[in-house]
């Protein structure tokens, strides 16, 4: 007579995230996580195995992003942690559902070289930390770390010390109710009529309104009700950089409200005497603190509206509902008008003016990537899913005005470079079958270039486009602003298109653009993974920069 022998630990924990609905695991494997790991790809889950531990969480936020699931990435103890304290903090501002499975130093023994306390490292960054020391609780515990990720939209990082995985289990072989059927499932809140009836006052006393929608616009599936209203009221249309695109094909948006406006945009915001912000967040960078709109009062329709944002005073008035059904109640609650602020010459006036008109020298053999950016909007395909990372070339990259928001990620939160190539492998994740673009500078793909390995290995289709300046373009701008020296943010150009042949993939340089639509062309025939490297002028500027740091604005008097 035989016994079957007791799973281990790691197994039944590995079971846990199974019956989460984890398919997809992001995961860079060290002492303290690679059994629990192994066992998760053997019980179905598709394992992205990443060059670098912060990769396995920045992928895992744009995938959480992308597919509304969980976002799920483990680590080692120790060092595999200290790594993940630049992408925690991002995860945290975009409220990003995360879980994360870190292993800790094992509890047998007296020293351990890689053992750290992590608790208060993870806790600094705004993300939670749950130490789980008790086997016969530990599947409790990562259902639970699942249910508060789903229900306060945070990081949590579940540490367990690896000696504790690899015992047998001695537990309950039925696993807990998972969080899914505990998580409450709330209808889209209504908004009450007196509020309804304050915000129609407001409305239709403006006479030059501007319709302003985020994410929360998009989460709610309020991109027609936000139309409706604009043309009711004759209003124009905008978004922040997250939701950009979602108005992309109607006549009267002006793009991108923030840092990121184009010229006729920011004119047009200038001229509004009410901003109705339909589940944005009111962002500094959005022009939450009416920078970019300072004649205007601002409405702020969400389910928790906001009179102070990161300092700023953002909105007094306020209409508290889910977008959808409040932006519909506010716009059946309004009366006709007779005078518009629209008119079709401001529509063929947004159409056809550029982004910005501002003149540059651009020296022989290099493009200017205003240029380049116009070139790719008319060229890749309306179907690819693009990616626009962080840093200087990301203003020009946002201005693809044919691009839906479906169809364009973008998350910027915490300001570090370095990150696209990580949310385009979480996009191409959570996106398998599609072509993805990322747009990405020199600086930033150098940051992480190890990750060209992991997209050859998992045969991601992703082609990465450069706009190489050749410098970290924020930093060089600056310093030349300020007139000090840019020597420590100028590094030359690097041949990428050998460096990614180096790992597998293709690679090419494009010193010119009239062979651009024939490549796009040859390469969506046959898709796959490639690095363009398009060498542009480092003295083109981003209106950002130039509003930001005018030369000579940090002069001595």
């Amino acid at each position: 007579m035989t016994t079957e022998a007791k799973p281990h630990v790691y197994d039944v924990l590995a079971k846990a995230f199974i019956q989460e609905g984890v398919k997809t695991c992001f995961t860079l494997m060290g002492d303290a996580n690679m059994n629990w790991a192994s066992k998760l790809g053997q019980q179905g889950c598709r394992m992205v195995y990443v060059r670098h531990e912060h990769c396995a969480v920045a992928s895992a936020m744009a995938y959480a992003r992308k597919t509304s699931e969980v976002g799920v990435a483990t680590v080692t103890c120790g060092p595999g942690v200290t790594q993940l304290i630049t992408a925690l903090p991002a995860a945290v501002r975009a409220h990003l559902p995360l879980v994360v499975f870190a292993g800790e130093a094992p509890l047998k023994s007296s020293w351990y070289n890689q053992g750290i306390d992590q608790a208060p490292m993870i806790k600094a960054t705004g993300a939670d930390y749950h130490p789980l020391h008790l086997p016969e609780r530990m599947t409790i515990g990562i259902r639970d770390a699942f249910l508060q990720a789903k229900r306060e939209r945070r990081p949590v990082v579940i540490g367990i010390p690896f000696d504790l995985q690899e015992r047998a289990w001695d537990g309950a072989e039925k696993l807990p109710t998972p969080s899914g059927e505990l998580l409450p499932r709330n209808s889209p809140i209504p908004p009450h009529p007196d509020d309804v009836k304050r915000a129609a006052e407001v409305v239709a006393a403006a006479e030059r309104p501007v319709v302003f929608a985020g994410l929360g616009a998009v989460d709610a599936k309020a991109g027609p009700a936000c139309r409706a209203l604009a043309a009711k009221i004759g209003g124009l249309l905008t978004t922040t950089l997250p939701a950009r695109g979602l108005f992309h094909d109607d006549l009267y948006s002006i793009g991108i409200t923030g840092s990121f406006s184009t010229e006729v945009g920011l004119e047009y915001l200038a001229q509004a005497d009410l901003v109705i912000s339909v589940g944005a967040s009111l962002t500094y960078h959005a022009g939450g603190g009416g920078q970019l709109y300072r004649n205007a009062k601002t409405l702020h329709i969400d389910i928790d509206p906001r009179a102070l944002r990161q300092g700023q005073e953002v909105a007094r008035h306020h209409l508290r509902a889910d977008a959808r059904l409040g932006v519909e109640a506010l716009t059946a609650a309004l009366p006709a008008r007779s005078k518009m602020w629209r008119t079709e010459a401001m529509a063929s006036r947004i159409r056809e003016s550029k982004p910005d008109s501002m003149k540059f020298e651009i020296e022989p053999g290099l493009l200017d990537p205003r240029d380049v950016v116009e070139g790719l909007e008319k060229s890749l395909p309306a179907d690819w899913q693009l990616v626009n990372s962080s840093g200087h070339c990301s203003w020009f990259f946002a201005q693809m005005p044919s691009r839906p928001q479906e169809k364009f990620f973008s998350l910027r939160e915490f300001g570090a470079i370095g990150n696209g190539i990580s949310f385009a492998m979480g996009i191409a994740a959570a996106r398998p079958s599609e072509q993805v673009v990322l747009f990405d500078g020199d600086g930033s793909l150098m940051m992480h270039i190890q990750e060209l390995e992991t997209i050859k290995r998992h045969g991601m289709k992703i082609l990465i486009i450069l706009i190489n300046d050749g410098a970290y373009g924020s930093e060089v701008h600056k310093l030349r602003s300020e007139g000090l020296p840019d020597d420590g943010s100028v590094f030359g150009r690097p041949d990428f298109a050998a460096i990614a042949r180096g790992f597998g993939l293709e690679g090419k340089t494009f010193k010119s653009l009239t062979d651009l639509p024939k490549m796009v062309e040859e390469f969506a025939r046959k898709g796959g993974a490639a690095v363009w490297d398009f060498h542009v002028s480092d003295k083109v500027l981003s209106p950002t920069i130039r509003r930001a740091h005018p030369p000579g604005k940090h002069a001595k008097a």
